[in-house]
């Protein structure tokens, strides 16, 4: 049975997001289906500590992807773990028209709840406060049969 984590421990029996097969599809859906998966699959690693999966989804050459998932991989190690830092997304929006270089653009709209960091020995290191709203670009290609980001920025108004 799924636990989220709390002060008293990590989160237990997560269960991993499944990849829509309309995100499968190389579809104006498929595409905001896979963003909605992706960003799934980075609420998922503030859980575990697991970014297998978003990994292999993802450029290493996208910079907060790799921020994002040192934090996640960082505090599941020695004992310590993360809670909260649930990420939503309430708006994901693309016109789904193929740039030059191949990529598709995806706006989307990011919720996450506040961050608490704690210790090996259940102390509480610190707590990032839930961040306001946010709107992200997501840069993403069809590859080989499905989808592939190539970065995620911060839309900057």
């Amino acid at each position: 049975m799924y636990k989220p984590a709390d002060a008293s421990g990590p989160a237990q029996n997560v269960p991993v997001p499944v990849l829509p097969e309309v995100a499968k599809t190389e579809t104006k859906e498929g595409l905001e289906a896979f963003a909605k998966y992706w960003f799934e699959l980075l609420s998922y690693g503030y859980e575990t500590g697991d970014t297998r999966i978003l990994s292999g989804l993802t450029s290493p050459s996208c910079t907060m992807c790799e921020r994002a998932k040192e934090v996640q991989e960082g505090w599941h190690q020695e004992g310590r773990w993360l809670a909260g830092g649930k990420v939503t997304t309430p708006s994901i929006t693309t016109t789904f028209i193929k740039a030059s270089d191949g990529n598709y653009q995806v706006a989307i709209q990011v919720s996450q709840e506040p961050l608490s960091y704690y210790n090996p020995d259940k102390s509480l290191d610190s707590v990032d406060p839930k961040p306001a709203d946010s709107g992200s670009l997501m840069l993403a290609v069809f590859r080989d049969g499905a989808w592939f980001v190539q970065t995620v920025e911060p839309i900057v108004g």
